[in-house]
C-alpha cells in the first residue's frame, strides 16, 4: 500500500456525490482521491485503472457496490464499502458533506488506522514526552 492510501469514491453519474466527497478530501494530506460513476452517463465512469488505483472504493449507495461487482465480476477488487448517502443533496451541500466525512472518516480509522482529520498523526501518537 502506498504512504497515502488511495480511496476511490463512487456514485450513480458522478455528479453530486462523489464529487463532492473528492472536493471535501482533495486537500488532506493523509489520502489521495478519485471519483467515478457506474452509469455509462457519468461524467467520469469507472475504470479497470481507477480500480487498479484504489486501495479502497467508497460506494455512495449498496447499488454502487453491486453495479461495480458485476462491471467488473472477472476482476480482483479492492475492498469496496457503501456509505449509504442516498441521491438526495446537490453538491457540496452541507448535510452531504457531514455524511461523506463521517462515512469516510470511520472507514479510514478502521483499515488503515488514521485518525480524523485534524487530529493529525502527532495527536493520534502516544506522547513520548516526560511531564
Amino acid at each position: 500500500m502506498p504512504a497515502r492510501p488511495h480511496i476511490l469514491f463512487v456514485c450513480g453519474r458522478n455528479q453530486w456525490r462523489s464529487p463532492t466527497a473528492t472536493r471535501v478530501y482533495a486537500n488532506d494530506q493523509r489520502i489521495e482521491v478519485r471519483s467515478a460513476g457506474v452509469s455509462p452517463q457519468s461524467a467520469h465512469r469507472v475504470s479497470q485503472r481507477d480500480l487498479e488505483w484504489a486501495d479502497l472504493v467508497l460506494a455512495m449507495e449498496a447499488e454502487h457496490k453491486a453495479r461495480l461487482r458485476e462491471m467488473f465480476r472477472n476482476m480482483q477488487l479492492p475492498p469496496i464499502e457503501c456509505l449509504d448517502i442516498p441521491d438526495d443533496y446537490g453538491f457540496m451541500d452541507e448535510a452531504l458533506v457531514t455524511l461523506i466525512r463521517e462515512g469516510t472518516e470511520s472507514h479510514l480509522s478502521a483499515r488503515f488506522g488514521i485518525g480524523s482529520k485534524g487530529n493529525g498523526p502527532a495527536q493520534n501518537r502516544r506522547s513520548t514526552r516526560k511531564e
